[in-house]
């Protein structure tokens, strides 16, 4: 859970992870970074290097990257450590400085250098094995085919190291803070959609393939959604009801034995329609980062989303990363760690700060009752204050009203 202030950074953290993911799905294998641009394909229009360049005082014009990893029981690559650093060039194009994958014991280096040759290190070895501008890092998570031919034996395991990083980038399951308004019908093409996408258009698609097509899994993101505003207070159930013969389709929301079109409820429903759609129907092992779930939501609800994050987590195998503001929903996943319903090794909170120029993340320190030890001042409000200048102004009422 990340929390913090408007403009203090949150966003950053989420972005860095998207920005890999749409370099390491781009069609341009030869690409450093891509900053998007294309409407269509990109999660985000990055801008310049100078747009996403901040570095407060002196020192080399270079950002990087990095994140541990772990992969599901199974995968060969059981997980490690990437880290891209970026540069400019002369003509203002971003490219890799060094490029370091690391698992287990081992560890890989790109290295650049003049003239846009990389080398290729292994281990403290202090002699690249091999130099060159055909040993160039690929979309910034995978080293050449030449440098994997280079590497012999050990050319299979850093192939396997950099798939593994992709897998992770590629089950990144992300929805922004503004969502789709809810329209009166829609046309469904009868297949499944590959991702929901950032505003959440594609949730709907969702719930009609799970209503309509037939698998194992039928009906079970309906049955889930359903379950969920129920839970929340929100509906009794969602249905999905075709128009005619047409290939146009309504969704229906039952609550109190009241029919409405989506269109004709509340707009909390539909604002977390996706989220709820994208936390059963994102593919186990995911990470599913959230911005804002609780937006146009009543605070019981708000507060039920922690259930749902603690709850499907467990059951699903996935990760939820989670930017909020609600004090509701923090007050929940404070409650969930005093039942013991989870606990702070499975549910972290960071509070991202300004410090003039930069920001700094403070990891939250919560103990099995929830109760936060280094709470920053102020930022939830001073609910006790309030009560006791409330009731300082009655007394003070309530006395002059006597004399």
């Amino acid at each position: 859970m990340l929390l913090g202030t408007n403009s203090s950074g949150k966003s950053t953290l989420i972005q860095s992870l998207l920005l890999l993911k749409q370099t390491a799905r781009s069609p341009d294998r030869t690409i450093h970074l891509n900053l998007g641009g294309d409407e269509i394909n990109d999660l985000f229009n990055f801008g310049s290097f100078e747009d996403v360049f901040h570095q407060p005082g002196q020192g080399a014009r270079q950002f990087s990257i990095a994140f541990d990893f772990e992969r599901p029981l199974g995968d060969r690559i059981k997980g490690g450590t990437f880290e891209c650093a970026y540069g400019q060039t002369s003509s203002g194009s971003v490219t890799i400085q060094e490029l370091m994958l690391q698992t287990g014991n081992r560890k890989f280096r790109a290295v650049r250098r003049e003239k846009g040759a990389f080398s290729i290190m292994v281990d403290e070895e202090t002699q690249p094995r091999g130099k060159g501008r055909h040993y160039t890092p690929e979309r910034s998570i995978a080293f050449s085919a030449d440098a994997i031919a280079l590497l012999e034996k050990e050319g299979q395991l850093v192939e396997d190291f950099s798939l593994a990083v992709r897998r992770e980038l590629e089950d990144i399951a992300y929805l922004g803070p503004l969502r789709r308004k809810p329209e009166r019908d829609y046309p469904w093409n009868k297949t499944n959609p590959g991702d929901l996408g950032s505003d959440g258009r594609g949730a709907i698609d969702a719930l009609l393939a799970s209503a309509l097509l037939r698998s194992d899994e039928r009906n079970y993101v309906v049955d889930q959604v359903s379950l969920w505003l129920s839970r929340m207070k929100l509906a009794d159930k969602v249905e999905v009801r075709q128009n005619g013969r047409s290939n146009r389709y309504e969704l229906i929301v039952r609550r109190d034995g009241i029919v409405c079109n989506l269109r004709d409820v509340g707009i909390g429903i539909s604002q977390v329609l996706p989220v709820l759609v994208v936390a059963f129907f994102a593919p186990s092992g995911s990470t599913i980062i959230l911005e804002e779930p609780e937006i146009h939501l009543h605070p019981l609800a708000q507060a039920t989303l922690a259930e749902l994050f603690v709850e499907t987590s467990k059951q699903r195998n996935v990760q939820f990363v989670v930017e909020t503001h609600s004090e509701h929903l923090f007050r929940r996943m404070q409650t969930l760690i005093a039942k013991q319903t989870t606990d702070t090794q499975r549910t972290s909170m960071y509070f991202v700060e300004r410090d003039k120029k930069s920001a700094s993340l403070r990891e939250l320190q919560v103990d099995e009752f929830g109760r936060v030890g280094n709470w920053p001042d102020g930022f939830f409000g001073d609910a006790m204050g309030e009560t006791r200048e409330q009731a300082r102004h009655m007394f003070a009422r309530q006395k002059a009203s006597t004399r």
